[in-house]
Parts: C-alpha cells; sequence; structure tokens
C-alpha cells in the first residue's frame, strides 16, 4: 500500500489541563501519514481518483481548530477518528507536537496509528 503524507501541519487551537491553557490559544503540529492505493490516479492521471490532501489539510485544520481538549491524546483520536471516517483511508498515522510544552524540550507530543475498522 501507498502512503499520501502531510508534514508539519501548525494549527492553533485550545489544549491543555492548566487554567491558563484554557484562556489562550496554542500551536499544536501534526504530521499525517495515510495508507491510500494511488495506482488508479496514477494510471490515469486524474485527481478524482486519488486522496485529496488539500481536503483532508481543510477538515483537519477545522476540526482542531474548533476543538478544546485537555489532553493531546484525545485530540489525536478525534483527529485519526475524523480521517478514517470522511476519507478513503484505511490506516492514519498522525505525530502530534506541542511545541515548547516541557521546559527544555523543544516538543512533546504523541504517535498514533490507527486503522479502518473490518
Amino acid at each position: 500500500m501507498d502512503t499520501i503524507f502531510i508534514d508539519q501541519l501548525a494549527i492553533d487551537t485550545v489544549i491543555g489541563l492548566y487554567d491558563w491553557e484554557r484562556r489562550i490559544r496554542q500551536r499544536v503540529i501534526l504530521d499525517l501519514e495515510m495508507t491510500f492505493d494511488i495506482r488508479e490516479a496514477a494510471a490515469t492521471d486524474d485527481v478524482a481518483k486519488t486522496l485529496d490532501y488539500k481536503a483532508v489539510a481543510k477538515r483537519v485544520i477545522a476540526f482542531v481548530e474548533a476543538s478544546e481538549f485537555d489532553l493531546v491524546e484525545t485530540l489525536s483520536e478525534g483527529i485519526a477518528a475524523l480521517i478514517l471516517d470522511e476519507f478513503p483511508v484505511d490506516r492514519v498515522t498522525l505525530r502530534l507536537d506541542k511545541p515548547h510544552a516541557l521546559r527544555g524540550a523543544k516538543g512533546v507530543g504523541i504517535r498514533i496509528t490507527r486503522e479502518r475498522s473490518q
């Protein structure tokens, strides 16, 4: 299977446990890898036969900007579920980085892989 990816998608959202975090928007950085068979699109050179990564990005941006989760785990699961529910991918791997969340670290975050239910 092939992989279509989106790297370093920066989105501002409300995320965090602390009171001060609930009052501001913080940036999260997403890397997405989505399993999708590109052979038909490649053979026909037809954009309608491929995964529209712009549509994926726009949908993920809208979801993340509107969200107000406490945990990056919850946000990550929501993004993965949205992609699997709304787009024709079999598997998504998501890396979510919350830059500067930990003093002395460039970022912290989570990486998850989820598959479409059979």
